[in-house]
């Protein structure tokens, strides 16, 4: 009861500051696109016979790149339903650009790191032939929009780090193509490896600017255009890399209420945001306080407590900005995920059409660009 309460006021705190519509704008943001985690079921039946328990943790459960199979489902969901103005329901979808070339760093003895743009991994994925070309599908549909998540979904400097130590489950891991071990289920004594932006020294933060300015050059050749928003993995990121961000064209941050400032030898700090709010280079914080994340609790009815945040949000006059990770859409390893999933999903659009018919969808930049205009417009 307690922990409902809590739940309940903190939703309610999410939706108090920040800019205000009278629109009902639904936003769907989607993390990890492009990003590998388990290769496959075999790898996954491997970790868990050399006692690694993988299925702790429903991102190495369930998580992969995305197959035709899931993409053509998941398109098929969002063209069933329009809003007012005829508009399909669009998945932002955050994309990792790239992937490490496993082959490569082993040839230097984990000495050296070298990357492959996402769609050179997705060449040897076994049901993966034609995904970019669905992905550039949805994009031309306008129900699938990629914007920046970074270039890797890893933290390489720590990853080579503790490869070079010749850490046990790191290796084994390395050895399946595979980084994403969580650190909640590992018996290494290690910080995650998947907040790239995170650091042990500050010194690191030179090559982490590095890293976003090539990550953003390479995501506007794979794309055609750049990246106007941009969510840092784990929400980890420090104000010094703004500047980067600024330069290559991001006008606006994805994430939650809050985020974490790496110390690196200094204890981390969480610094919070509202909705609306502009950081020195102007770039606008857009503030997710809907969530859909059935993989991650699968006993949970995340169709009642979807709609109830929906209505929550535009009681509050917000927009609904659904957080919603890849995983819940992947049935590549195991296909009841996606199945289950995409029904819940169809059940909350179906119900959005009769609830709020005035109801209208967008992407994180279109909402990004409203945000900027009318503030402009009150300055």
């Amino acid at each position: 009861m307690l922990t409902n309460l809590k739940q309940v006021l903190s939703r309610q705190l999410l939706n108090i500051p920040g800019w205000r519509t009278k629109r009902k704008i639904i936003v769907i943001e989607s993390d990890d696109w492009g990003s590998i985690r388990m290769p496959s079921k075999e790898v996954y039946e491997k970790f868990l016979k050399a006692g690694i328990r993988v299925d702790k943790c429903h991102y190495n459960k369930y998580d992969t790149l995305a197959s035709e199979n899931d993409l053509s489902h998941l398109f098929e969901t969002l063209t069933r339903f329009k809003d007012k103005n005829g508009f399909h329901p669009v998945i932002t979808a955050n994309t990792i650009v790239a992937n490490p070339d496993f082959e490569k760093i082993k040839a230097s003895d984990f000495e050296k790191y070298f990357y492959e743009p996402f769609t050179n991994t997705l060449k040897r994925y076994p049901k993966h032939t034609n995904v970019f070309e669905l992905w550039q599908q949805g994009i031309s549909e306008d129900i699938f929009k990629p914007q920046f998540h970074g270039r890797e979904h890893l933290n390489v400097n720590r990853w080579l780090r503790v490869l070079q130590s010749g850490s046990n489950e790191t290796t084994f891991a390395f050895e399946n193509n595979f980084f994403g071990l969580s650190a909640t289920i590992t018996t290494e004594k290690r910080k995650s490896y998947l907040a790239a932006l995170d650091f042990d020294d500050k010194s690191e933060l030179n090559s982490q600017k590095v890293v976003l300015k090539d990550g953003l050059v390479l995501f506007e050749r794979l794309f055609g255009y750049k990246s106007k928003t941009y969510i840092a993995t784990n929400y980890v990121w420090h104000p010094e890399v703004e500047a980067q961000l600024h330069q290559s064209g991001i006008i606006a941050m994805q994430g939650g209420n809050s985020h974490i400032i790496p110390g690196g030898q200094k204890p981390n700090q969480v610094t919070r945001h509202k909705l609306g709010e502009r950081n020195t280079f102007n770039q606008t914080y857009l503030i997710r306080n809907v969530f859909f994340e059935p993989s991650e609790n699968p006993n949970k009815d995340w169709v009642i407590s979807c709609l109830k945040e929906i209505e929550l949000a535009f009681k509050w006059h917000k927009p609904a900005i659904i957080s919603s990770h890849r995983v819940n859409y992947i049935g590549f390893i195991n296909e009841r995920n996606r199945k289950d999933n995409l029904h819940a999903l169809s059940q909350i659009l179906s119900i959005i059409i009769k609830k709020w018919p005035e109801a209208e969808y967008m992407s994180s930049d279109q909402l990004a660009e409203i945000i900027r205009s009318e503030s402009k417009e009150h300055e």
